[in-house]
């Protein structure tokens, strides 16, 4: 299983607005459930939210991983934001967030979780990543800037 393999295009959203962190995961709860009939919106809200009360998911330099995991999450899920308007998400730098990736994972789903995090954690930290991504001018573009991200840092990885 790799991270371009759960990132289907579909689930990378282009100038999404995003208005507050509360705001923005109650959104990509109700946009995941509606794709995906074994989730529940109100119950992945709960557990991302869940989430940011042990602390922010904002990683620094504009970027956010919300991630949980869920019961009902037969095998990982990931979604990509790029937001509109950068928004509060209670950052470790302080600096707004544009740019959310949101990682769902099945409750048993330890080493995967783990190394998924940390992979998205490595090409969010990129800053030539983040520059193509905020650059791209389309959802299609947006998508294959984190697909290219994906794949060259993997391919570095592997060599």
């Amino acid at each position: 299983m790799t991270l371009e393999s759960i990132l289907p295009p579909e689930r990378t959203l282009f100038e999404v607005t995003g208005g507050s962190k509360k705001r923005l995961l109650e959104f990509f709860s109700t946009f995941i459930a509606q794709n995906t009939p074994s989730l529940d919106s109100h119950e992945v809200f709960s557990r991302l939210i869940g989430r940011e009360r042990l602390g922010s998911t904002g990683i620094g330099n504009g970027v956010a991983i919300p991630h949980a995991r869920s019961p009902h999450c037969k095998g990982p899920i990931a979604g990509f934001m790029r937001l509109e308007d950068a928004i509060d998400f209670d950052a470790i730098d302080g600096e707004p967030v544009d740019l959310v990736f949101v990682l769902l994972v099945p409750e048993e789903a330890d080493d995967a979780h783990l190394s998924l995090l940390a992979e998205v954690a490595g090409i969010m930290n990129q800053s030539s990543v983040r520059q193509q991504l905020r650059q791209a001018d389309s959802q299609r573009a947006l998508y294959d800037a984190l697909v290219d991200a994906i794949r060259h840092h993997r391919d570095s990885d592997d060599g």
